[in-house]
């Protein structure tokens, strides 16, 4: 965080995706998966499951690794982490604006 914003960003924009949060998802509540474990009960191929996990790597949200001829793909949870924190610490910035506010209001 602390003046790590180009890293928080690209964290930001690969979550900023419907099927790449839904990705986040399914890897959260069954763990290391496959690709084609992923694309189960999905309407996205495989070859757009991928570009998204790649997306993902490049931001550091999940990580493959080879195992076989497969590739399995696992959430790196401190990186969730640091968005979680990045997002406390602007919810506790707009609270302290708003009190500020109110407090003008106020007077």
């Amino acid at each position: 965080m602390g003046g790590n914003t180009g890293g928080s960003a690209l964290l930001f924009a690969a979550l900023g995706d419907r099927t790449r949060l839904w990705l986040v998802a399914r890897l959260c509540d069954s763990g290391p998966m496959s690709i084609a474990s992923l694309t189960v009960g999905s309407r996205v191929t495989r070859q757009a499951i991928r570009k998204h996990l790649q997306v993902l790597e490049e931001a550091g949200v999940v990580r493959g690794r080879r195992r076989g001829r497969e590739r399995i793909w696992r959430l790196e949870r401190r990186r969730l982490y640091e968005a979680q924190r990045y997002l406390d610490l602007i919810s506790r910035q707009w609270d302290a604006a708003l009190g500020r506010l109110r407090d003008l209001v106020e007077k």
